[in-house]
């Protein structure tokens, strides 16, 4: 007679399997974190550094843009013939610009200016060209001439010769001038690299006959600099 097998109370789902290992982290991924890691700890410090050497540069040398003003201005002739669509004019500006800093000098390499009446850009020309470049001390004044002699062809509208007859009357007219800027700060022999600079000047200007001008004379006027 066979043996007769032990009877198994339940259901046997055979031996327990032990529980999976965790996987195990790559080491290549520890060492791109860790460079990860070093590289913006090096990159903050970098960028702490250059904060605190511009914030003690800007302490002892105290920077300062340029001052710039129209000191006098002659008009002689603005007129337009509306049979040719031109405008005539004759103006010379003498601009004044001052270097107010007490430790550094200005380089000026190139200057640009524009000259517009009731919105119309009729005239532009250098003030100063590379050849002409200069060294500004520090705390001292430069002046800088511009002539505008010509004509311009132009289409004005009603309002535009409206507003010119009027001035025409009043023997005062208003210019907007743009100028442009390219210059360098200098520490002793030590220049920075070209820095641009924009000035903007509004002018009552009086018109001029033979050289006299009639009623209104011409104030000197301060422009707007801006880097």
């Amino acid at each position: 007679m066979a043996d007769k097998q032990p009877q198994l109370n339940g259901a046997y789902y055979g031996p327990t399997i032990p529980p999976a290992e965790a996987p195990r982290p790559r080491r290549h991924r520890n060492c791109c974190c860790c460079l990860f890691s070093f590289c913006w700890k090096i990159l903050l410090a970098l960028i702490i550094f250059l904060v605190i050497v511009f914030i003690i540069f800007y302490a002892v040398l105290q920077p300062r843009a340029f001052k710039l003003h129209v000191s006098d201005a002659t008009l002689t002739q603005l007129n337009y013939t509306s049979s040719d669509n031109t405008l005539r004019y004759n103006l010379v500006l003498n601009f004044t610009a001052g270097n107010p800093n007490k430790k550094l000098d200005f380089y000026y390499e190139s200057v640009e200016s524009h000259v517009s009446y009731n919105g119309v850009t009729f005239a532009s020309t250098e003030l100063l060209t590379l050849r002409d470049s200069f060294r500004q001390r520090r705390q001292s004044t430069n002046r800088l001439n511009g002539v505008y002699r010509g004509q311009y062809e132009t289409v004005l509208d009603q309002d535009q010769v409206k507003s010119l007859e009027e001035d025409e009357k009043k023997r005062v007219f208003h210019f907007s001038v743009r100028l442009h800027f390219k210059v360098k700060f200098m520490l002793n022999d030590s220049a920075s690299s070209s820095t641009k600079a924009k000035a903007k000047c509004e002018l009552e200007v009086p018109l001029s006959s033979k050289g006299e001008t009639l009623g209104t004379v011409f104030v000197s006027t301060y422009c707007h600099v801006n880097f």
